[in-house]
């Protein structure tokens, strides 16, 4: 990617979250956007059946592999991969299009999109979110009663492998009382917008004259 690119992407903020499956990032996702009319929401596309209450559209665009394979072939996706032997993958106009507009962007995304990304932009923010162990990850999934014993069992394996990866994070947040969770969330949303890096000129934010 340019330079030039990446200045005018950096227009808006990237944040990239990502967990093993029940740290509970899209509720914590969730309240961020309802609070701050700036940020969007990154709708990824899934292979995957949709649970109780997901809608298409809003949680995740769901096709068939015929239609995923067909937008890899178009390179529309800026980073896609398969998890839990599903496809997964993230629209690179409606991210490129909106940070260039301005608007902030979070990406709910699995861990190993989130390296992928990572490597490919040079850009973003990056935070990790974990429950407080793999006992308490076992009870949320039960709780969710949409898996297998078996692929719970394989969804827990994953979370294993997934926290040895937490230094790829800028950010780790520990789940494990959801007010904390969300004000370190949100603690990190206001701090990135408060970086001299973005200021070209004070004059811009301050009043210079005498």
């Amino acid at each position: 990617m340019s330079e030039q690119c990446s200045r005018e992407l950096k227009k808006g903020k990237l944040f990239i979250v990502s967990a093993p499956s029940g740290a509970g990032k899209t509720s914590l996702c969730n309240k961020l956007l309802s609070k701050y009319e700036n940020l969007k929401y990154s709708i990824s596309y899934t292979t995957r059946s949709p649970r109780d209450r997901e809608k298409d559209g809003k949680d995740y665009f769901f096709v068939n592999e015929s239609v995923f394979e067909s937008m890899i072939k178009n390179d529309e996706f800026i980073e896609w991969a398969i998890v839990h032997e599903n496809y997964y993958g993230t629209a690179k106009n409606f991210i490129f299009n909106n940070l260039r507009n301005g608007y902030d962007i979070i990406l709910d995304i699995d861990p190993q999109g989130a390296r992928i990304l990572r490597n490919k932009l040079g850009f973003g923010v990056y935070v990790f979110i974990i429950a407080p162990s793999i006992r308490e990850l076992k009870i949320r999934l039960k709780r969710r009663r949409s898996e297998t014993e078996e692929k719970m069992d394989k969804r827990l394996k994953n979370a294993l492998k997934e926290v040895q990866y937490y230094r790829d994070y800028d950010y780790i947040i520990v789940n494990k009382d959801y007010d904390k969770a969300f004000k370190e969330l949100e603690s990190i949303f206001i701090s990135e917008h408060l970086r001299t890096e973005d200021i070209d000129d004070i004059k811009n934010i301050m009043d210079l004259e005498v």
